[in-house]
């Protein structure tokens, strides 16, 4: 028997009777973050890094029975130990590692390997299988040094300023939006965002977790006053009512697709920053690497062509299908609740 088994309602757990990440509704759920793929309504008991309780219970409703545990901490249920670690991925991201007889799995759920400066890094897990996504698992897929990504948008930021445009940038609410309110030179003026971005921004704050100043644009914002601000926004902002208002703007998109001059084209935008919190090419590689895992799943993303490149390196490997969709759900539609928060504001 597998320790980790994948059915029609997400990864299970047989001995512990415990789902991770669960697609469908289940008893008992583990979840590794926040982001809607990962996290969905309807588990009975949902268990999860402290930081994410806040983000779960203000996507998924104040009502929801939900646990917090820190990232080390052990939790054992009919003789499975289960802890979280981090993930690099977003704030309360978690890898979860399982350990049953002596045999020790870990699902990774969504990943970065790239240190940026405000979410707790990545940490390589030993194991003997490590189920990974792949959503950037191919080789064009190569994140800049963040430094030099900051430096990108900063100088886009500055060059629109000095023409007396206001600035938009779309990043996802949870994860995207945050990474560029704290990383971006706030000397070059201020920061407003968009109602999706800054109701997460508040459930950040409440929970303990510093973010700078920002201020919520709503249908009284003067937008006469904001030549040369920075607007912070979801992708699901872009292109409509409530974006247009702010002529004369320069639109930019925050995402790892972002690295492909196609998906550049197709955005239609001024500017795209390939911006990921997901772990590139390179980072897949040496995570896996220092797991010391003998077998690889993958899941989400290029999982054939990764799965492929994995086992002519030696490794034992398998796909396995999942509901997750990685950096993909960037460009749908937000959140029920940030959905609301677009038509209240157009």
């Amino acid at each position: 028997m597998a320790l980790l088994e994948f059915t029609e309602k997400g990864i299970y757990c047989p001995p512990a009777n415990v789902y991770i990440d669960p697609w469908r509704a289940v008893d008992y759920a583990i979840i590794t973050h926040g982001h809607s793929d990962h996290a969905r309504r309807g588990m009975r008991h949902y268990l999860c890094q402290h930081q994410s309780i806040p983000i779960l219970k203000g996507r998924l409703g104040y009502d929801i029975s939900v646990q917090g545990i820190d990232y080390g901490e052990a939790w054992i249920i009919n003789g499975v130990k289960f802890s979280l670690h981090p993930a690099g991925h977003v704030i309360g991201s978690a890898q979860v590692r399982v350990e049953y007889k002596g045999d020790v799995w870990v699902a990774s759920g969504d990943y970065k390997v790239q240190d940026d400066g405000f979410t707790l890094p990545f940490e390589p897990v030993r194991c003997r299988v490590f189920i990974t996504e792949c959503t950037f698992g191919l080789p064009v897929y190569k994140w800049k040094p963040h430094e030099e990504l900051f430096n990108d948008i900063n100088q886009w930021w500055r060059a629109n300023k000095a023409e007396g445009k206001i600035s938009i940038i779309a990043g996802y609410s949870l994860g995207k939006a945050q990474r560029i309110l704290q990383c971006v030179d706030d000397g070059i003026g201020p920061i407003f965002t968009h109602g999706a971005v800054e109701n997460m921004n508040q459930l950040l704050r409440d929970s303990g977790v510093a973010l700078r100043p920002t201020t919520r644009i709503t249908r009284d914002t003067d937008v006469k006053s904001m030549a040369g601000a920075l607007i912070i926004a979801p992708p699901s902002a872009i292109n409509s009512p409530w974006h247009r208002r702010f002529k004369p703007y320069s639109t930019g998109i925050a995402s790892g697709w972002m690295a492909l001059r196609g998906a550049r084209r197709r955005s239609s935008v001024d500017r795209g920053f390939a911006i990921s919190d997901h772990a590139d090419w390179t980072g897949l590689n040496d995570a896996i690497e220092a797991t010391g895992a003998e077998c690889i799943i993958t899941t989400h993303g290029y999982t054939n062509i990764f799965s492929n490149w994995l086992k002519e390196k030696g490794y034992q490997t398998k796909v396995e299908h999942t509901e997750y969709e990685g950096e993909l759900s960037e460009i749908k539609e937000a959140e029920p609740t940030d959905v609301k928060e677009d038509k209240e504001q157009e």
